[in-house]
């Protein structure tokens, strides 16, 4: 499977219209999103994108992992998605989030750890993205990451 890795800011006057902004900075805004938990299944490849390409008609479901953190009252967000892999491309995702795009960065490589001691698997690669928004003249702002588990499918 492949699973493509792309962030996005983005800032409104609702919650709901930051992460609006950041799904379209990610380029996944015409998509219904759906999360799934953590698992990265056997033979995948990860390729981190600066904006998801066309992933398939408008208004279908896509499966992510996604760390999103929405701030009020014009404070900065930050998110972070990390992985980790094994000789097999089976792996792990982990999210935080928060103010701090250096804090989130720690909290995910301390989650990764975690999750790797859960596991009995040789573990052979990691990386770490962050995105990050300052708040602004827009009352909310939301700072996303998103793992995309391959093309759109019919809702």
């Amino acid at each position: 499977m492949q699973i493509r890795i792309v962030t996005g800011t983005g800032t409104g006057p609702t919650a709901i219209a930051a992460y609006d902004a950041a799904l379209a900075a990610a380029g996944v805004h015409n998509y219904n999103i759906t999360t799934v938990s953590s698992v990265i299944p056997d033979d995948s490849t990860l390729e981190v994108c600066d904006s998801a390409p066309d992933l398939g008609p408008v208004g279908e479901r896509l499966t992510v992992v996604e760390a999103r953190a929405t701030s009020g009252d014009s404070e900065d967000a930050a998110a972070g998605l990390g992985w980790t892999v094994t000789e097999e491309d089976r792996g792990l995702f982990y999210e935080a989030t928060g103010t701090d795009p250096e804090t989130v960065r720690e909290r995910v490589a301390a989650g990764l750890d975690s999750g790797r001691a859960l596991r009995e698997w040789t573990f052979t690669d990691e990386r770490i993205v962050t995105s990050a928004v300052e708040g602004g003249d827009e009352p909310f702002a939301t700072a996303l990451a998103l793992g995309i588990y391959g093309d759109s499918e019919p809702i």
